[in-house]
């Protein structure tokens, strides 16, 4: 079975991150001054053939752990949907 794996990898909220708040502090120059507390992170799809959806969330839960997401920084959460 194929199965294909949204990931969300964002910086950990008590970290600093100089990214998110240099759009922030954007957002007030461009009039948007309602946004704030901008974090930037990123998105990551990857396909994984596995027997079943278990398997295949153990082997992106794999995937992040060791090289997707340095989990010192970052957490990660994801999402599995069967592909035809």
């Amino acid at each position: 079975m194929k199965f294909k794996a949204e990931i969300d990898v964002m910086p950990h909220d008590a970290l600093l991150d100089p990214q998110g708040k240099a759009v922030t502090n954007s957002m007030k120059n461009i009039g948007l001054a309602e946004i704030d507390g901008v974090r930037i992170g990123k998105h990551i799809r990857l396909f994984v053939e596995a027997d079943s959806k278990a398997l295949a969330e153990e082997k992106v839960d794999e995937a992040c752990k060791k090289m997707l997401a340095n989990q010192i920084m970052e957490s990660y959460v994801f999402s599995l949907s069967e592909e035809n």
